[in-house]
């Protein structure tokens, strides 16, 4: 009798410690936190846009480097910052968490802008000043490693920040309650990505307006110190929230799932694969956490594979003991693996060529803002007699192209497409991304005809040879394929983006995510060797189409003109891998019991109804 009280008593004592826990965990998040991430991220974007927009005058005009050069640096250094958000996801899954690796991500990024902005305050740091842009000194070797290191520390930086805010914040937000149908439930995620887009294109404005300003008109010391200062509130801000913060634990990197499943099917490379896919092992309870929407139904592609999921005679999945899972103690999941994760391999591969697509078109791109700010500083950017448009500003024709572009996509363009496609949304995202690649190469085109222009009143001006000189033709020749860029972001970008979280397994959606980053890297390198080829081989200094100071006498239309037939070749590779992609296949209920539970529950239990909704 004695016993069983107590136990009563410890029973108690835990579920007490359960709901108090409980509890304290429900005041933790909420929309209250939203204010620390989102000035924390808005922030780290006013300074990145301030820190990047410009940067391509900073190392032509302060470090006296070749258009080229500059030019590459600036490639390779975005490529670098694209890479490393693969890395910032696998250490807050594996270990870190989310919240410690943003925190240190920032400050890293904090003390690369402290030394970029240490070196243009001192002179030291810079090479003479060359205003003619003739026989100018370029930066030594130790003045460009310190700038290189900067870049190096903010490309870190980014890659722990960039793959953590956004899911981050989701964290705070609780969409799995009693009283959330699933439309309450899109609503609320609507409402906080738009809240976020907003913020994040309203911080690229003000950088691309007040810091570009104050880069080219008062110094770089203010120009880089404002993104400097902007980055430590950035930290400060979401610090100060920390104790209001839901902070999950790290669930382990879906990138081991994946190395489990090659390394079982190698293992078992000689086994013969069962005609019946049934005989494959499949395990509910340990597919649990990451099927929670459905599991993967087994396909006919890829089936080397298959053999993860070969049982063997050696191998027992039975239960040692009653109350445990079938096999989920004592399985070796580096010798077998369960139909759901070797189908979660599969869908990855698949997505794969779709999403080398992206690479090409980063790639011909890559250097094309470089190369407009270059362009506009050599023309007449006056909007008054007073005033002038700076040539990094121009970019905001884009942001702004965005900005207006996503609601008429969704309030005009989905309603008008829906009548005669009957999708829901429209058009499919494969659709949409191949709408943007149109765009982008139109957009290509458009630069070049602008660049024949630009020369064109240079030379009845008798201008070539002036790299200096104001040419005097409206900046505003270049807004059009600025808008075109932006344009092609609704469709491309956002495709892309719901393309790979559509279609990547429900539990690797962050790593899916940090393959877009990815793509942007490999383009941007891939692009840096092509500008690289470009200027070795088309000509010499007089007729290279890309000169190092003066762009007047090169033939940037030429290389527009390639960029263009890159993308038009990687837009028919594209629609052919659009031909024959195969979606991920998904069942949301397996088994007919399971249907005829939730039948019941829907009936007896209008809150459970909303909940399976």
């Amino acid at each position: 009798m004695q016993s069983g009280t107590m136990k009563t008593m410890a029973e108690e004592n835990v579920e007490n410690d359960y709901i108090m826990k409980t509890n304290k965990e429900k005041k933790l998040g909420g929309i209250k936190t939203l204010p620390f991430i989102l000035a924390n991220e808005m922030c780290d974007r006013f300074a990145t846009s301030g820190f990047h927009s410009n940067m391509i005058t900073y190392l032509t005009d302060e470090l006296n480097l070749p258009l080229v050069k500059a030019s590459n640096t600036l490639a390779n250094f975005s490529g670098t910052a694209s890479l490393t958000p693969l890395l910032g996801a696998l250490v807050a899954d594996s270990f870190a968490g989310r919240f410690w690796t943003i925190t240190i991500a920032s400050v890293i990024y904090e003390l690369g802008l402290i030394i970029i902005t240490i070196s243009a305050v001192f002179p030291a740091f810079r090479p003479p000043p060359c205003p003619t842009q003739e026989n100018c000194t370029e930066a030594s070797g130790s003045q460009l490693w310190i700038f290189y290191f900067s870049l190096l520390l903010t490309s870190l930086g980014s890659g722990g920040i960039r793959p953590c805010v956004v899911t981050f914040a989701a964290d705070q937000l609780n969409y799995k309650t009693k009283v959330n149908t699933k439309s309450v439930i899109n609503i609320q995620k609507w409402n906080f990505f738009n809240w976020y887009y907003f913020c994040m294109i309203f911080a690229s404005v003000a950088a691309l307006t007040v810091v570009v300003y104050v880069q080219d008109h008062v110094g770089w010391g203010w120009g880089l110190g404002i993104p400097t200062l902007a980055m430590a509130v950035s930290v400060v801000a979401f610090v100060i929230g920390s104790p209001l913060y839901k902070k999950l634990k790290p669930g382990g990197s879906p990138l081991v799932r994946l190395a489990q499943v090659i390394v079982a099917a190698f293992h078992k490379r000689n086994a013969l694969l069962p005609h019946d896919p049934k005989l494959l092992y499949e395990n509910p309870q340990l597919d649990a956490d990451i099927s929670v929407h459905g599991k993967l139904l087994h396909t006919n592609q890829l089936r080397w594979f298959d053999r993860a999921a070969i049982v063997l005679a050696t191998e027992n999945i039975e239960p040692k003991e009653e109350n445990e899972e079938v096999g989920s103690a004592h399985l070796n999941q580096w010798r077998l693996s369960t139909v759901h994760r070797v189908e979660e391999l599969k869908s990855m591969v698949r997505l794969l060529p779709i999403w080398a697509a992206a690479i090409l078109l980063v790639a011909s791109s890559s250097h094309t803002q470089s190369f407009t700010i270059q362009q506009a500083r050599s023309m007449d950017r006056h909007i008054s007699n007073s005033f002038e448009i700076e040539p990094a500003s121009l970019q905001i024709f884009g942001f702004l192209t965005t900005l207006l572009a996503l609601p008429i996509y969704e309030r005009l363009f989905v309603p008008f497409a829906r009548r005669f496609t009957g999708n829901p949304t429209g058009i499919t995202c494969l659709q949409r991304m191949g709408v943007g690649f149109a765009i982008n190469i139109l957009s290509s085109l458009v630069a070049s005809f602008v660049e024949i222009k630009r020369k064109s009143v240079a030379f009845h001006h008798n201008l070539l040879d002036n790299p200096k000189a104001v040419i005097p033709i409206s900046v505003f020749w270049l807004v059009p394929q600025g808008c075109l860029h932006g344009l092609g972001e609704v469709f491309m970008h956002v495709g892309h983006l719901e393309f790979l979280y559509d279609q990547s397994p429900e539990s690797m959606r962050s790593t899916a995510a940090a393959l877009y980053w990815v793509a942007i890297a490999i383009g941007s390198y891939i692009g840096t060797v092509i500008v690289t080829l470009v200027h070795k081989y088309s000509g010499n200094s007089t007729r290279n189409w890309l000169p190092d100071r003066n762009l007047n006498r090169g033939r940037l239309e030429y290389y527009y003109w390639l960029s263009g037939g890159i993308q038009v070749v990687n837009l028919i590779y594209y629609v052919v891998c659009a031909r024959y992609y195969t979606s991920k296949p998904l069942e949301e209920v397996s088994d007919p019991r399971e249907e005829e539970e939730v039948k019941l529950a829907k009936v007896k239990s209008p809150s459970s109804q909303m909940l399976d909704a």
